[in-house]
């Protein structure tokens, strides 16, 4: 029996990184995977992996900065599954080059306010109705240390931030309705989008302030796997009285 058995799980930013690695691993344990990103050619390469690992595979094409192709997700999940039992809110981008409260851009601050947290509380909002209509489900948000400690830059913080407060307000809204909301706040991961960060453009400032307060150099990075690993215990019913929680995954590096 896999840990996931007949659950129907949504998958956000599933084109690469944590959110590919997790599909792949929810697919292996037994669940009906609803793949989700923008770019679509990306999804059909881990949708064709999952399909022939002998698991299944959605793909529903979404910007999850724009509240219709939210609503789209979910409604599209629904007309092919039935129910939404796991939301995993992992889409989201990073800022320009970790710039601090004294030097952010308003586009950067719009853009990834738009997609980390407003996209994350579209997706919530959509879901959670069809959960607690049927009085259950699990919702996951991936956050980041840098939400949780302030390590990084101000429009990230402020985003990934958000996304702790909006978990604990769901998990409290919807204890009763037997829907549990937890985050996970990964450190520093190694995947595509960390990778294209460009040196020149960072804020030499905000980032040796960050190297004053957390050991960044000597501790092991995390893979997407490592999230993963920790998203599935949250989807799954193992994890069953947890809800509210913020669970830092960073090797320690923050202790």
């Amino acid at each position: 029996m896999g840990r996931l058995d007949g659950k129907v799980v949504i998958i956000t930013g599933a084109n690469s990184g944590v959110g590919a690695a997790t599909a792949k691993l929810f697919s292996n344990e037994g669940a009906k995977v609803v793949l989700s990103a923008r770019r679509v050619e990306a999804l059909k390469e881990v949708q064709a992996e999952i399909i022939k690992a002998g698991g299944e595979a959605l793909i529903v094409p979404t910007d999850i900065s724009k509240v219709n192709d939210c609503e789209n997700l979910i409604n599209k999940t629904v007309e092919a599954y039935g129910t939404v039992d796991v939301l995993v809110n992992n889409a989201g981008v990073l800022d320009e080059g970790l710039k601090a409260i004294d030097h952010f851009g308003d586009e950067d601050l719009d853009k990834v306010i738009n997609i980390n947290e407003k996209g994350t509380m579209y997706c919530m909002r959509a879901a959670v109705k069809v959960m607690a209509e049927k009085q259950s489900g699990s919702i996951v948000n991936v956050a980041s240390v840098a939400g949780q400690y302030g390590c990084g830059g101000a429009a990230y913080v402020a985003s990934k931030a958000a996304i702790i407060g909006v978990t604990k307000h769901t998990a409290m809204r919807y204890a009763q309705s037997k829907v549990r909301c937890n985050v996970i706040c990964p450190g520093n991961i190694l995947t595509p989008m960390t990778a294209g960060m460009n040196p020149a453009n960072m804020d030499m400032g905000m980032f040796g302030a960050m190297m004053q307060h957390a050991d960044i150099r000597g501790v092991q990075s995390s893979t997407a796997e490592d999230v993963a690993n920790v998203l599935l215990f949250f989807a799954s019913d193992e994890s069953k009285p947890i809800t509210g929680q913020v669970i830092v995954s960073d090797y320690g590096s923050n202790l």
